[in-house]
């Protein structure tokens, strides 16, 4: 069996250690890994499966020898290394959304879109972490169904904003309880003009506004589920919009879906029995005894979890349904290992002669 070396690039981040646990349980046989980071990280001292692994800066040289990388270190990070990754021989699969539109490169969830990574040229996108559980819980019902139309409300933990940004939160969460003056510092977006604190609060912006009013957040969202679905980002045969909220819970997002199916004499019960069975979803629709997703009960595990379905009495064929997810696992850490994963599978851990390189 060819064994693989691989590099986490950002291993010291919430993502990251992540990434290790995940590349731990997973079936890539590795024969030795890397851990890269920043300068200032560079000598800490992480695990893998039990054995120490010191932690490396990120250069262009360390890929040297490098299979694959997994990478979650930020996009600037990522569009200065991977193709320095790429043009030392490794295939990168990409946390960050600095590669995520570019028609070159698979954005990819492995229960949706898998046959797009045999199209890649050494770098693979994972999707934004709100974008994928959608796309887990929707994916059948498209391609039994068909879909019209997409509308989701999402309710975005503050994890999904990073390490600091939790703590920032947690941290604010304690200054109320103690009747002391909240600080906001880095809600909604740390580079923007105001800051507001999140705990016992809901912001309705996640990312920077475009000049349309949608927050990039909402902008990624639709445009990465037409590429994902429909593999191009302004496809008009499927309308998707969206709302995206920052809400003060630490891990899971979740999100309310309504969607239209081209079918009209599709059921809730039709939906119900197909979910049931469906590929990384774990169905959760027993009203009467109050059972639905939940993020504390989706924490730690890599599957997305539906319930709540019904039907729009309205408007015939559409729905609403609710899903939760652990943003960290299978919105990064588990969708990133599970798309190197099928690229092991598929014996696609290789760089073609035509690479990507930014």
């Amino acid at each position: 069996m060819k064994e693989y070396t691989v590099a986490i690039l950002g291993a010291t981040g919430a993502v990251g250690t992540r990434l290790i646990e995940q590349l731990e349980q997973s079936t890539i046989p590795v024969k030795k890994v890397k851990f890269l980071a920043s300068k200032r990280s560079a000598g800490k001292e992480l695990t893998f499966k039990g054995k120490p692994v010191i932690v490396e800066e990120a250069t262009p040289e360390a890929f040297t020898g490098v299979d694959l990388v997994l990478a979650s270190a930020g996009g600037g990070v990522s569009k200065k290394l991977l193709p320095e990754a790429v043009k030392r021989g490794a295939v990168c699969v990409d946390n960050t959304s600095a590669f995520r539109m570019e028609p070159e490169v698979p954005l990819v969830v492995p229960e949706v879109n898998e046959k797009a990574l045999f199209s890649h040229r050494g770098i693979v996108s994972n999707p934004n972490c709100s974008t994928i559980q959608m796309m887990v819980a929707l994916e059948p019902i498209r391609q039994k169904y068909g879909l019209d139309q997409i509308i989701v409300s999402t309710y975005q933990a503050a994890s999904g904003a990073g390490q600091s940004a939790l703590e920032q939160m947690l941290a604010e969460a304690q200054a109320y309880l103690n009747n002391e003056p909240m600080e906001g510092k880095v809600f909604p977006v740390k580079g923007d003009k105001k800051h507001y604190p999140l705990a016992f609060n809901l912001l309705p912006q996640i990312d920077v506004f475009e000049e349309d009013g949608y927050s990039h957040e909402e902008w990624k969202m639709i445009h990465e589920t037409k590429k994902i679905m429909l593999d191009d980002m302004d496809a008009p045969e499927l309308k998707v919009t969206a709302t995206c909220v920052r809400v003060p819970v630490v891990i899971g997002h979740g999100e309310s879906v309504y969607f239209t199916t081209k079918d009209q004499t599709v059921t809730p019960t039709d939906i119900k029995e197909l979910l049931k069975d469906a590929p990384g979803v774990t169905l959760q629709d027993d009203p009467k005894n109050q059972v639905y997703p939940q993020p504390l009960m989706a924490e730690g595990k890599r599957d997305t979890f539906v319930g709540r379905i019904r039907a729009d009495k309205e408007n015939p064929g559409s729905f609403n349904m609710w899903v939760v997810s652990d943003n960290l696992l299978k919105g990064a850490a588990w969708n990133t290992v599970q798309i190197a994963e099928r690229l092991v599978e598929n014996d696609l851990v290789r760089v073609p002669e035509d690479p990507y390189l930014g």
